[in-house]
Parts: C-alpha cells; sequence; structure tokens
C-alpha cells in the first residue's frame, strides 16, 4: 500500500497542452443543429422503419465514405484558413478579418457545404432513403442563420463584405451555360 507521500500526483487533463489545443478546437468546431439533428433523425428512422435506397451495400458505402471524407475535408480546409487568417485569439462565431482565401474564394460558407456532404455521406453510407427528408429540411433550416451571418457579416465589414459576396457565391456555384453558347457533343 502507497502512503500519501509516496503517490504522483495526477496531472489535470486540462493543463495538458494537447487536451488543451482539443478543447480549444471543439469549442470552435461549428455543429450546425439542423444537420445535427438531421443525422440524428436518419439514424433513429432507420432504425425505427428501414426505408433502403436502390443499389448495392458495397456501393452505397464507397460513395458515402467519399461523401463524408470530402465534407470533412471542407470543414477542416475551412476551419484552417480562417484561423490562418485571424490575429489574436481565434474565435470562429465573431471573426475579426473577413476571409476570402482558400476555400473562401468558392463558397461564403464552405463549412456548411462541408456539412451538406457530411449529411449526405452518412445517409449514402447507411443507405438510408430518410435521407431524401432530412438533408433538405436540416439545408432550409440552417439557411435562416447563414441569412443572420451575412447579415451581421455585412453590418461589421460593409463595402468589403459586399464587394465579397458579389463575386462569392453563397454555397456553390452552379454551372451554366452562357447565352448563345453551343453545347459540346460527346
Amino acid at each position: 500500500m502507497c502512503s500519501a507521500s509516496t503517490r504522483r500526483p495526477v496531472r489535470d487533463p486540462v493543463r495538458h497542452p494537447v487536451v488543451r489545443r482539443i478543447a480549444a478546437a471543439a469549442a470552435n468546431l461549428p455543429l450546425p443543429p439542423g444537420h445535427s439533428i438531421g443525422i440524428v433523425v436518419i439514424v433513429v428512422l432507420d432504425r425505427v422503419h428501414r426505408v433502403g435506397i436502390p443499389g448495392p451495400r458495397w456501393a452505397h458505402r464507397a460513395a458515402g465514405a467519399a461523401a463524408i471524407v470530402a465534407g470533412g475535408a471542407a470543414n477542416a480546409w475551412a476551419l484552417a484558413e480562417r484561423r490562418r487568417r485571424s490575429g489574436g485569439a481565434f474565435r470562429l462565431d465573431r471573426p475579426q478579418s473577413l476571409v476570402t482565401t482558400g476555400p473562401y474564394a468558392l463558397s461564403r460558407h464552405p463549412m456548411y457545404v462541408g456539412w451538406w456532404l457530411i449529411h449526405l455521406g452518412i445517409g449514402v453510407f447507411r443507405g438510408s432513403a430518410w435521407l431524401a427528408a432530412t438533408l433538405p429540411l436540416a439545408t432550409l433550416a440552417e439557411h435562416r442563420g447563414v441569412l443572420g451571418e451575412e447579415r451581421t457579416l455585412d453590418r461589421d465589414f460593409g463595402a468589403e463584405y459586399a464587394a465579397y459576396s458579389a463575386r462569392v457565391p453563397r454555397y456553390v456555384r452552379w454551372p451554366v451555360r452562357a447565352r448563345g453558347s453551343r453545347r459540346l457533343r460527346g
């Protein structure tokens, strides 16, 4: 039996530098409620009443995994770019400067696009037809929050945000055929 004087002190895990960094990253990890709830609903409804999508399971798994990885990569890239462009303490909810580089040069809201892909990927990976209901509902639910974020950015960054939003799409740029152009024949 060890006496109190010979025991090693237990380190407070919050003081460990790796744990602190993980905790700080988690505090800035955006978990949009619409998609979080949508993903949980897919899993629960699949357990209660399974409605599958056509196709082989291996194809669902491969396509779903690819979408999950792409969504996670989009979120990681966006977070890294925001952190890289932030001076001082990094707070995702209160940007100190407008980030227009990296994934933000392609989409004003790349993390929401990343969550679309993650939500899509989980539904496809599970082979769940419930995805057809949860993804559009979650996206519509999150869109209201996006509009609020854009009002805040417009208020905080004014003309700089107006110019940025004029050249970069809110979510994704849809390929459109130029007026008068002819389709390429394959």
